[in-house]
């Protein structure tokens, strides 16, 4: 008889939704924006100012965070996904802890702690999203995640190199501070273990084996193909622009304050969302791929006259921010209820994969090339990405039911 004297929101967990997902979004954007643009710079001055040598080091990490991401569906079978988001929260904690030690080893493996704490939150996150968030309601936890993400991605950037010019351990002390207050958010959410599909009869499969249905969707594929090659611009930005700066003696600072005004444009995520409505998925993720592609050949000239390399890589941010807005959507849409855990681990090897063939491809243009040649590679890729855009179905993203748009190739 109690019961009926205690409030719903004590007896009932409410159903999570969309700004609980975007406020989740905005601490870890927090976090992550602080160290985005120290961790090149730490890394660059630990290993002896060799840029070759940084993108085998990042190479070596991407390919432990692959792994770590494809065992974390395996994880999932025998521990609570509550739990496990936790354990992903944890590694930005010990990540942050290592890092303020310094030194050729400890400073790697604390960004492979940092790089597996992201591949854990966002596996955890994406598969919560797919069972509280209905499919037509994607599009716009999408654009509330980078709305609330915004800010701190534009001052993080900044901010953390400014606060590591001064004191070294700063920038991880509050990467520590924003890892607490995530986990606390995530409890106070009670997200709890997800919606139940369907009780599994046969033994739990390797976790290498829904791999073979992942390849076996074309639409999986290319959405996933999408996420790589943005990352890899991103990559390309973030690692290899702070490089470029101060070797072209543009200084430290240059690149960590052109990736703040980039992100800043994440508050228009709304506007760009709009835009896209208006314009179809397709025809918006290829004119996005085109013209960030065309951006990044810019760059190359920037061994010329170094400034050019800022500001073309400057305007190719504001396509790749139309991508983090838009360009996971062709992948989110073709998952299967059933293989949600599964596939937003696949999903999640995107920023692993780039991590490796990002430094990879660079590692090898740099034995030919000075640093202005990665961008140039990099544009390359985005420039087959947008041919992939165009074989996408010309009303993917419209609401069921809606008349087709003629589309203008």
């Amino acid at each position: 008889m109690i019961s009926r004297y205690i409030p719903d929101y004590l007896r009932h967990a409410p159903t999570p939704g969309v700004t609980g997902f975007a406020v989740l979004a905005g601490i870890e954007a927090s976090l992550r924006g602080t160290l985005v643009s120290v961790w090149p710079l730490v890394m660059y001055q630990s290993l002896g100012e060799n840029a070759a040598r940084v993108s085998l080091v990042y190479f070596a990490a991407g390919i432990a965070s692959l792994s770590w991401g494809l065992m974390v569906p395996w994880l999932n079978r025998r521990i609570p996904r509550r739990w496990l988001y936790t354990l992903g929260a944890s590694f930005y904690f010990a990540g942050a802890l290592l890092a303020m030690r310094g030194g050729a080893v400890a400073t790697p493996v604390a960004m492979v702690l940092a790089n597996f704490a992201t591949v854990t939150v966002f596996i955890c996150t994406n598969a919560y999203i797919m069972d509280f968030i209905a499919r037509h309601e994607l599009g716009r936890v999408e654009t509330q995640k980078l709305l609330y993400s915004g800010l701190s991605w534009a001052i993080g950037p900044m901010a953390g190199v400014f606060l590591w010019k001064w004191w070294p351990a700063m920038p991880f002390l509050m990467a520590i501070g924003f890892a607490v207050l995530l986990l606390a958010t995530f409890w106070y959410l009670r997200l709890g273990n997800g919606r139940l599909i369907t009780r599994a009869r046969a033994p739990a499969p390797n976790p290498l084996a829904y791999l073979g249905r992942f390849f076996r969707q074309p639409r999986l594929i290319s959405g996933w193909s999408f996420a790589v090659f943005r990352s890899s611009g991103w990559w390309v930005y973030v690692v290899y622009l702070p490089i470029f700066c101060i070797e072209a003696g543009l200084g430290d600072r240059v690149a960590s304050v052109a990736f703040s005004v980039s992100n800043a444009l994440l508050l228009s995520a709304p506007f760009i969302m709009r835009w896209m409505r208006g314009r179809g998925l397709r025809r918006a993720v290829r004119a996005a791929f085109g013209w960030a592609a065309l951006c990044f050949a810019l760059a190359g000239f920037g061994q010329v006259w170094p400034p050019v390399a800022v500001l073309a890589l400057l305007a190719g941010s504001v396509f790749l921010v139309m991508l983090d807005t838009f360009g996971g959507l062709p992948f989110l849409m073709a998952v299967k209820p059933a293989e949600r855990t599964e596939m937003a681990a696949v999903y999640s090897s995107f920023r692993d994969v780039s991590g490796i063939v990002t430094p990879g491809a660079a590692w090898l243009v740099l034995l030919v090339a000075p640093v202005a040649g990665v961008f140039v590679a990099c544009a390359a890729g985005l420039g087959v990405m947008a041919t992939v855009a165009g074989r996408l179905h010309p009303r993917l993203g419209a609401p069921r039911g809606a008349r087709p748009r003629p589309v203008r190739s």
